[in-house]
C-alpha cells in the first residue's frame, strides 16, 4: 500500500507526463496533416511523406492511449485499488507504479 507522500509523488509525475503527452499528441496531430496532391515534390518524396505519416498516425493512437491511461490513473490515485495488481491482487512496486503510473499490473503478473 503506498504513503499519502507516495501517492503525492505519483500525483505530480503523472501530472508532468500527461503535460508532456499533450505535447506530443498536439505536434503529432500536425505531422499527421493530409498530403496534398498538389505539393510539388516528386515522387519519391511525396511517397516518402505518406510513409512518414502513416508512422506519425501510429505513434498519434499510442499517445493518445498514453494519455487516457494517465487521466485514469490520476483520476483512480485515491482508489483503494490503486497500486494493487489487477491479476494478482498483490501491490505493485512503488519503483515501477513512479516509472509508469498508468501500470496495472505488478513486474511478475505482466509477464
Amino acid at each position: 500500500m503506498l504513503t499519502l507522500e507516495q501517492k503525492e509523488y505519483i500525483r505530480r509525475k503523472i501530472s508532468n507526463k500527461i503535460e508532456i503527452v499533450d505535447q506530443d499528441v498536439k505536434y503529432l496531430e500536425l505531422s499527421t496533416k493530409p498530403i496534398s496532391p498538389e505539393n510539388a515534390i516528386g515522387r519519391v518524396s511525396r511517397m516518402d511523406a505518406i510513409n512518414n505519416k502513416s508512422v506519425a498516425e501510429d505513434s498519434l493512437r499510442k499517445a493518445i492511449e498514453k494519455q487516457a491511461k494517465l487521466k485514469n490513473a490520476l483520476k483512480n490515485i485515491d482508489s483503494k485499488g490503486f497500486g494493487v495488481c489487477q491479476k494478482c491482487k498483490g501491490d505493485i512496486n512503488f519503483k515501477r507504479i513512479a516509472f509508469m503510473p498508468e501500470i496495472l499490473r505488478c513486474i511478475k503478473c505482466a509477464k
